[in-house]
């Protein structure tokens, strides 16, 4: 199995190459009669719309993979493509090293039947069931015995917080938990990859953010590989392993928060990361130096966010040892660097 780059070190699941989709008459033949890769500009004069341009990405198994940009950049129509729920013009859409997009309608029916979860934004609940039968409906449509489906539908109700809501409607319930009704449910046929189509963008600030943290106790315990899109850059820093952002249907950059804050490729990805809190996206390992031997106050893992312990180091005034999942001694981050950074200070310049 393709293995994804090294940021994750985790085989690939989902890969897509080369993928295009147009809109427009003859679209396929303009793109087979190029030798070149057409720019927006050749499309606008063969009279074609660019809503997927020359896309080639690997999510690795297991990890939150972000898709952002604005309104109109194609993130969403790329996941359609991922998906076949719309055909690209052009490409490949490997799942598991088979290429989807030879795949028969009725094979695709399968396999988003018991391979794929999908969450959109409108919640798209059947009113007249409740929650406990619209979480156990793709179980229904799948014949399994109502007995099973029905303790599933429990299971996965439990799991996203909802127990003792079974025999609820949609709506008596609040959008935070209709999401979450609709999140149980794509989980009830144990999907092994979960694609998010801005699932939260239509609650209110606060729910959304406890939504984010629902996602982030979920993913902790399922470990699914999931594709998320989302147009907020915060909402993308919080949850993604890795994002790639997306402007006029191409893929101008993919790396972790980190990569993309502190090594923007282009001036549109450094605006979108300008105001971001460099504590927020920068980890303990960014920061530590070798390891001297001092006393330490205690011991950092190397992945942790500068914001989640920058307070314990400053408080202890003394260095911290880092220590990776062995436990075994890596480094050593002392106060001032993370000073430094809180101030918007160049480490190691004059005080």
């Amino acid at each position: 199995m393709a293995v994804a780059p090294a940021s994750t070190g985790r085989p690939v699941k989902l890969s897509c190459k080369h993928v295009w989709k147009l809109f427009g008459e003859h679209a396929e033949s303009f793109l087979r009669s190029r030798k070149d890769v057409p720019d927006a500009a050749a499309l606008a004069e063969a009279g074609l719309v660019g809503a997927v341009r020359d896309v080639t990405i690997d999510v690795a198994e297991g990890e939150i993979f972000i898709v952002m940009g604005l309104s109109g950049s194609g993130k969403s129509t790329l996941l359609r493509c991922l998906s076949r729920l719309i055909e690209p013009t052009a490409g490949e859409v490997l799942f598991e090293g088979r290429d989807l997009l030879q795949a028969t309608e009725a094979e695709m029916i399968d396999i988003r039947r018991h391979k794929m979860g999908m969450v959109f934004q409108n919640f798209a609940l059947l009113p007249h069931l409740s929650v406990l039968d619209n979480v156990a409906f793709p179980l229904a449509i799948q014949h399994v015995p109502k007995d099973q489906r029905l303790a599933r539908a429990r299971e996965v109700i439990e799991l996203v917080g909802l127990k003792g809501r079974e025999n609820a409607y949609p709506r008596e319930l609040s959008g935070g938990q209709q999401q979450r009704v609709g999140i149980a449910r794509s989980l009830a046929v144990g999907p092994e990859l979960w694609f998010l189509d801005e699932p939260f963008s239509a609650l209110d600030p606060l729910i959304r953010r406890e939504m984010q943290t629902e996602l982030q106790r979920l993913q902790a315990v399922l470990k699914k590989t999931i594709v998320f899109i989302t147009h907020d850059f915060d909402e993308a820093i919080r949850l993604a392993d890795r994002i790639a952002i997306m402007k006029d249907g191409a893929v101008i950059q993919t790396g972790t928060p980190e990569e993309l804050v502190l090594r923007p490729a282009t001036d549109y990805v450094a605006e979108f990361t300008r105001d971001v809190q460099r504590a927020k996206v920068m980890s303990v390992r960014s920061l530590m130096r070798p390891a001297n031997g001092s006393a330490y106050a205690g011991e950092i893992r190397p992945e942790q966010k500068i914001a989640a312990i920058a307070s314990r180091v400053i408080e202890a005034g003394k260095p911290f040892a880092v220590v990776d999942a062995t436990g075994d001694l890596i480094g050593e981050i002392a106060p001032q660097p993370i000073l430094d950074l809180l101030v918007g200070r160049a480490p190691g310049s004059a005080r």
